[in-house]
């Protein structure tokens, strides 16, 4: 199998470099400064055992790359806001031997949130969801951090909307050559949602910086109890935090990478890297869109995704915002609510 790996940011990036590592084949696409950074010094992934550089093939387009291949699999990296383009673009491609991208190769949809799954299932039929524990940093073009030891990620993966096949499972074992975990689960959605509650963090990340005081992990505490009365309406289900954490045990350890300063999650690295825009729409903006239909208020998650929008869209500092100001524009929205 060859993997397409589009989008080498944080999670795209280390997973091309860690398969690459291990042997399997790897396509990069990238565009701007990351892709003129790969093509001119390859991926240097920063790990627990030191930097290590891969010239890899690099494209930015499809065209680029020519005919797609019968056994290729298309890893989708890209932030969901760019997620319909991408698809758009990938699935008309031709397939050796006839048919196109779309109706023939798997699609792995490695992003947070939950969105993108289901845009890809209007055009892909073989769509797979992939649940993405994997702690990583791209603030540098080129340059992908990965401090995790002695595995890198752990990535559980199955069919959207449900189910697994024979091609989940080899592409879970080319993972698990690679220094990943990678289990295949009929309910990779459970997984998915539960993700989604830890990702309300990264917009308060990203606004007021990483949850180091009792403070910001109290206000985290508010924005996830809202997001976990939402999802009880909504009737989903999410693997509980002791799941994640007896599955995890110590298999996972972040180990301190020279140079590699890690400041946050994905929201503050777009922010750190200055790209305008923010994936809160699909992280917070999910919560409050399934509150607006079950008719839960969701004050907190409208906020974080109101301030995180309007600081890509200004390209304000990450971490910029005090957490009293926060905590008490947090306060304010609540209590608005409650008076209307």
């Amino acid at each position: 199998m060859r993997y397409i790996i589009i989008g080498t940011g944080a999670v795209g990036g280390a997973i091309g470099g860690r398969l690459a590592q291990a042997g399997h084949e790897v396509v990069l696409v990238a565009r701007g400064k990351q892709f003129a950074a790969l093509s001119e010094g390859g991926l240097r992934l920063r790990v627990p055992e030191g930097e290590l550089t891969y010239r890899l093939p690099v494209v930015d387009t499809p065209g680029a790359l020519g005919t797609l291949r019968g056994d290729d699999v298309l890893v989708l990296a890209v932030k969901t806001q760019d997620a319909e383009a991408t698809l758009e673009t990938w699935g008309p491609v031709a397939v050796e031997g006839g048919g196109t991208a779309a109706e023939r190769l798997p699609v792995l949809c490695a992003q947070n949130g939950v969105e993108s799954r289901r845009l890809a299932l209007r055009r892909f039929r073989h769509v797979y969801g992939v649940c993405v524990w994997l702690p990583s940093t791209f603030v540098e073009p080129g340059v992908v951090s990965a401090a995790g030891s002695p595995l890198t990620g752990m990535l559980h993966l199955g069919r959207h909307p449900h189910g697994t096949d024979d091609t989940a499972r080899r592409i879970a074992a080319d993972l698990e050559t690679a220094r990943f975990e990678a289990p295949v689960v009929a309910d990779v959605a459970r997984w998915q949602y539960a993700k989604l509650l830890g990702n309300l963090a990264n917009a308060l990340e990203a606004v007021s910086g990483p949850l180091a005081s009792d403070e910001s992990r109290a206000l985290y505490a508010r924005v996830r109890a809202e997001g976990e009365a939402v999802l009880d309406a909504a009737g989903i289900a999410w693997a509980s935090e002791e799941e994640q954490a007896a599955l995890r045990g110590d298999k996972i350890t972040l180990v301190p990478l020279d140079g590699a300063p890690r400041g946050g999650g994905s929201s503050w690295q777009s922010l750190t890297r200055g790209t305008g825009t923010i994936e809160a729409d699909y992280l917070n903006g999910e919560i409050v869109l399934l509150g607006r239909v079950h008719g839960v208020p969701t004050p907190l998650n409208e906020l974080l995704q109101r301030l995180a929008n309007a600081f890509a869209r200004e390209r304000r500092a990450a971490g910029s915002m005090p957490v009293a100001e926060l905590t008490r524009l947090a306060d304010d929205a609540v209590a608005f609510v409650q008076e209307t």
